[in-house]
């Protein structure tokens, strides 16, 4: 795989996971309320700062992987992509993007998104499922490889965050629920071929 398609897969990858509502999406949502359109940007980079720690663990810890035990963590991590897949799809058909947010006094864009980020279970889930298998992949092509994939799903983070910190600044912008639905079955659809992928990656058919 090339850097460009690196980098556009952990643009797809990170942009199902910024779509995906929750708390993060929330602080985005409460922080454009009150500091306006950089909100978004503001709670991102306090989110990049939580997937940079985890990010260079990983990548630290993989390094000294087998290569026996590559192929079972690309299992687990196209398992997990289908999974995550199916549960956006699932949820798609009821998500909302609502700015009926409470306009209690935010601790602060970049300390909210870095605790959101770190608080929330399916952070922690995907990166050491999904995102170990991902960042192995990227790896194949060296550290540019890995910067590449890495910058791609920071812009996916960048560019959804501050839409939505935008859209909620100016509501004349704003996403309509049925447009939100749509992107989120789409992304579904994306996670689970991209499983499907990983899955053919770990157990390729035999030879005749």
């Amino acid at each position: 795989m090339s850097i460009l398609e690196l980098a556009l897969m952990g643009f797809i990858i990170g942009l199902t996971g910024a779509l995906a509502p929750g708390p993060t999406l929330i602080a985005t949502i409460r922080s454009a309320l009150h500091v306006g359109w950089t909100g978004g940007p503001r709670v991102t980079l306090g989110h990049v700062i939580a997937e940079m720690v985890i990010v260079v663990l990983i990548a630290a810890g993989i390094s000294s992987f087998p290569e026996t035990l590559r192929p079972a963590i690309a299992g687990i991590g196209g398992s997990a992509l289908i999974l995550f897949g199916g549960m956006t799809l699932f949820g798609a058909r009821g998500a909302a993007i609502s700015a009926d947010i409470s306009m209690e006094s935010p601790s602060g864009p970049i300390l909210a998104g870095l605790l959101t980020s770190v608080s929330n279970p399916y952070f922690w889930i995907w990166w050491f499922s999904v995102g170990s298998a991902l960042l192995i992949s990227s790896l194949s092509q060296g550290a540019a490889g890995l910067a590449a994939f890495i910058a791609g799903h920071w812009a996916a983070d960048l560019g959804w965050f501050t839409l939505v910190s935008i859209s909620i600044h100016h509501s004349r912008m704003m996403l309509s629920n049925r447009m939100y639905q749509g992107i989120l079955v789409l992304c579904g659809v994306i996670l689970v071929l991209f499983g499907i992928w990983f899955l053919i990656q770990a157990f390729p058919a035999p030879s005749l």
